[in-house]
């Protein structure tokens, strides 16, 4: 027997039913979920020093379990000193089993290691069923050394779903454990 992701099997037993229940979805395919997570770093310093990249994608690598990419700029800047094809960021598209692994790490030992941490604020939905993230440092996610990191960067993290309004997106990465702030 595979292995199930411990919140992959909670979206299959819990969430579908709670979904249908608030939204009164008559067939289970119409129930939103989570499509994909991207996690991306950029990085601005690049510019000046190549090395940064290199460790952008390995502390990306790190923290998602999957292999990073750098991300290439697509015109020239001249006020940055940036050509058309220079590296400036990384970034990380998870599906699946990873994806769900992410998800299940990220709501129960990286959030709560957030100094001051009262929930995620719910404006950062697109209109669409998507949610954009972003964390300010890399360090409260275990699988990064405090002593082995160059600088404390943040990153954005969109987790993009099959949710066609935002109030359904919403319901259904609540229902995945994501700690949205009470107003």
């Amino acid at each position: 027997m595979a292995y199930v992701p411990r919140l992959k099997k909670e979206y299959r037993a819990r969430v579908i039913k709670a979904l249908q229940e608030e939204f009164g979805y008559k067939n289970v395919m119409e129930v939103p979920k989570l499509q994909k997570i991207v996690v991306s770093r950029g990085v601005g310093a690049a510019v000046a020093d190549k090395k940064l990249i290199d460790h952008a994608v390995d502390e990306l690598t790190r923290i998602t379990g999957q292999k990073a990419v750098s991300t290439l700029s697509k015109k020239d800047v001249a006020a940055f000193k940036l050509r058309k094809g220079m590296p400036i960021g990384a970034k990380v598209t998870l599906r699946g089993e990873r994806m769900y692994e992410f998800l299940d790490r990220l709501v129960t030992t990286a959030l709560p290691r957030v100094r001051d941490f009262q929930g995620i604020r719910a404006t950062g939905f697109d209109g669409r069923g998507n949610y954009n993230l972003g964390i300010t440092e890399q360090i409260i996610f275990p699988e990064i050394n405090i002593d082995k990191i160059n600088r404390i960067n943040g990153m954005d993290i969109t987790f993009v779903t099959t949710a066609s309004t935002d109030k359904e997106a919403k319901s259904l990465l609540t229902e995945l454990g994501l700690p949205f702030k009470k107003n």
